[in-house]
């Protein structure tokens, strides 16, 4: 995986006036869960702000990253867990990170990318892709960029679901019955398979 990083400073306050002011000097207000845990055992929050201009690099991208994080000098190492976007402005308002360590898996989604061109193309079909990221289970360190699929022997009508898929050193956390990828049938495919029965 990508990583990147990005500087913070930690919030002495929290709450929605503070949030508020910190966005006015255009910083974002943001969160990271990690190992430590609170009195009633869920995990405790640290509270830090980010430079907006430092996190576009890191959300408005196609592309994961573990954000190797500095807050105050600390370093720490997260993904993204959640984004908040204001409704009518798209401006980002509040970001949450995951902490992740090199032997701790985590479940990520990973965009996929088909590769070749399909048997079911060739004779006129359409390649459909149905979804654009499958979840992923393993250490950050064992998870690649982009999950690569083969598509050349994909016929006409045929589908690739992700219990068809195997990645080495990956748990796939998508359910395996998720269709990825198919080839269906258009106009042009159904002419040209009658023209051949004929």
């Amino acid at each position: 995986m990508k990583e990147i990083n990005v500087s913070g400073q930690k919030r002495e306050t929290t709450g929605k006036k503070a949030s508020k002011l910190l966005r006015k000097e255009g910083l974002v207000p943001c969160n990271l869960y990690g190992e430590v845990k609170g009195e009633n055992g869920l995990p405790e929050a640290l509270s830090f702000a980010v430079p907006a201009t430092d996190l576009r690099k890191v959300v408005y991208t196609p592309h994961v990253y573990v954000v190797n994080l500095n807050i105050d000098g600390k370093e720490r190492k997260g993904i993204i867990k959640e984004l908040q976007f204001h409704p009518t402005t798209d401006a980002l308002l509040h970001v949450d990170f995951f902490e992740v360590n090199e032997t701790k898996p985590i479940t990520i989604g990973i965009p996929v990318k088909v590769n070749g061109l399909a048997q079911g193309v060739r004779d006129g079909g359409k390649l459909n892709l149905s979804i654009r990221k499958i979840d992923v289970k393993a250490p950050y360190k064992q998870i690649p960029e982009i999950l690569d699929i083969d598509v050349t022997n994909l016929g006409l009508g045929k589908s690739i679901k992700v219990g068809d898929l195997h990645f080495e050193g990956l748990e796939l956390a998508t359910p395996a019955q998720v269709v990825v990828c198919s080839v269906k049938e258009t106009r042009a495919s159904r002419s040209a398979a009658a023209a051949a029965e004929e």
